[in-house]
């Protein structure tokens, strides 16, 4: 049973009850009356209502997420002046229908009653943050384990953006003066690039289809200083583009290929960009020409492929995993398999 379920079946059993023993104690002392069901009943709803608005100022407030003599004082005063507000009711209410023959006119009897539904909201409360401090303190840690995902994405993400942003506009830099009609095609696709980059943290995933399209607008871009030196094949699936990636993703993919593999080729080579779904995981693969040992100090791969990393176990746990690999025919393959969130 949901959590939420069970507070409201304890609130409705347990005011039920009092209420029930009230009536029956009351119907002892002065008999029975219809009015003893109608007060009772009203005592019953309000103190549903009461303690709920009081239950929602503690969650609100944080003071059950520590056991502190600051919070235990604030618990208290809350108890207290409920209480104080279910005497009053059950004192204006009595006197409403009973009148004259109303057992609450007198001061004794007011304080009698105050101190009894004031001990038991006491009762309540204690109860309450007992039975649901585990809980709070749980959610509390998954809230923060939240905040800390997403700083740490956001500092990633930050670390991303600048080397991105320079490698195109150093691009963009050296085809100015050679051909200004073509500097002014690649400046549009930086522009296309820079407005995805800009829009990506609206939703923390994107369709792999925009991140394909940002990846053929860097490598026009930077088809510009490697002229005949870079070969680009693409070869998506239409159901693997439809499937929701990290924004950015592939596109540290391919700057790590060109920085780590065709940049350190006299005669250039080529880069492949493959996706598939597989067995309900998407696997996204990016192979360019050139051998792992002349690549990175690691083989791990570069910086760009460690961020990425960082990232997909934030966003996925032990579910994804990035591989880098070298295969027969000179090349390397950074692969990265997602699960299947389409």
């Amino acid at each position: 049973m949901k959590a939420g379920r069970i507070y409201w079946l304890c609130q409705i059993l347990g005011w039920g009850l009092y209420s029930a023993f009230g009536v029956a104690g009351a119907a002892q002392a002065v008999g029975w009356r219809p009015f003893l069901f109608i007060g009772y009943g009203a005592f019953f709803a309000y103190s549903v209502v009461l303690t709920h608005l009081f239950r929602a100022v503690i969650r609100r407030l944080g003071w059950g997420y520590a056991i502190t003599l600051r919070n235990s004082a604030r618990l208290l005063a809350g108890a207290v002046a409920v209480g104080a507000i279910q005497t009053f009711l059950v004192i204006w209410i009595d006197l409403l229908l009973e009148g004259s023959r109303s057992t609450f006119r007198l001061s004794v009897s007011q304080v009698g009653l105050w101190t009894g539904v004031t001990g038991v909201t006491i009762v309540w409360t204690a109860l309450y943050i007992a039975l649901t401090y585990t809980r709070r303190v749980r959610e509390k840690d998954v809230r923060l384990e939240l905040l800390r995902r997403e700083s740490e994405l956001r500092t990633l993400e930050s670390q991303i953006n600048p080397h991105f942003l320079f490698n195109c506009l150093n691009s963009i830099r050296a085809l100015v003066a050679e051909d200004p009609a073509k500097a002014q095609e690649m400046i549009t696709r930086f522009a296309a690039i820079l407005r995805y980059n800009l829009n990506r943290d609206m939703n923390r995933l994107v369709p792999l289809a925009d991140e394909v399209e940002v990846a053929a607008d860097y490598l026009a871009l930077e088809s510009i200083r490697f002229e005949e030196r870079l070969r680009v094949r693409f070869a998506v699936a239409p159901e693997a583009a439809r499937v929701p990636v990290p924004p950015m993703l592939l596109q540290t993919l391919v700057e790590n290929a060109l920085k780590h593999g065709i940049a350190r080729l006299p005669g250039g080579g080529e880069v492949t960009v493959r996706a598939a779904v597989d067995g309900g995981r998407l696997a996204l693969e990016v192979e360019n020409t050139g051998r792992m040992a002349d690549a990175a100090p690691s083989n791990g791969g570069g910086h760009g492929l460690k961020i990425a990393r960082e990232r997909l176990r934030l966003l996925y746990a032990d579910r994804a995993r990035l591989e880098l690999a070298e295969r027969p025919g000179g090349t390397v393959a950074a692969t990265v398999l997602l699960p299947d969130l389409s």
